[in-house]
């Protein structure tokens, strides 16, 4: 399960950070930013679970940032 979210992270130290984050509170999960992208792209893979959504944007938004995830 792949999961697509824009984001207005643009800093890539801070972007690091969040990976970090994402991958402390989900180990199943891989996470990645592109921040090339007009949309500040955080692309998060699963291999065992479905990505959970709300935990990202939650996750996201308790520093505030903002998420939304992209339709396929």
């Amino acid at each position: 399960m792949v999961r697509v979210f824009k984001t207005n992270i643009t800093d890539y130290k801070l972007a690091n950070e969040f990976i970090d984050s994402i991958h402390l509170n989900f180990s199943d999960y891989i996470a990645n930013f592109d921040l090339e992208d007009c949309d500040n792209i955080l692309r998060i893979e699963s291999f065992n679970n479905d990505v959970c959504q709300e935990c990202i944007i939650s996750l996201i938004a308790e520093k505030g940032f903002f998420a939304e995830e992209l339709p396929d």
